[in-house]
């Protein structure tokens, strides 16, 4: 399976000896309501065995149109190690958007802490229920 819009992190980072290795998927969709794709998002990761740090949704109305409204959500996760701990986090996702609009999704990965067979498995899923909304660039 390929990962979409995979750009290697510029600021890889040296820490302790131990190099931390970060990449980031981005993807617009269209018509998608940005509170189900968080919602999906945050099962699909569930499924995988992670843990949600920390787990935000806000929504403002929109400058030009009170009726609208557009949405922000922030989530993290740690998948836990072999003694269940994981306080590190190995995900973080942004996701902003409007239903009437494009609603984009931001995945910053640190591959030594989130698996890349975990990251394949999230990604199957997402695609399976949104690559018919995906906007694909050309």
């Amino acid at each position: 399976m390929a990962i979409d819009k995979v750009t290697s992190n510029p600021y890889d980072e040296i820490q302790e000896g131990l190099e931390i290795i970060k990449m980031q998927i981005r993807k617009t969709y269209k018509s998608v309501n940005p509170e189900l794709l968080f919602s999906e998002v945050k099962d699909f990761t569930l499924k995988q065995g992670a843990v949600v740090n920390d787990s935000k949704m806000e929504t403002f109305s929109s400058p030009n149109d009170s009726s609208s409204f557009i949405s922000r959500g922030t989530l993290t996760f740690s998948v836990p190690n072999k003694t269940g701990k994981g306080n590190n986090s190995g995900l973080s996702v942004h996701i902003v958007g409007s239903a009437k609009d494009e609603t984009k999704l931001i995945m910053d990965v640190d591959e030594k802490l989130f698996p890349k067979d975990k990251l394949a498995a999230l990604q199957d899923d997402l695609d399976f229920i949104f690559s018919s909304y995906e906007v694909k660039s050309a």
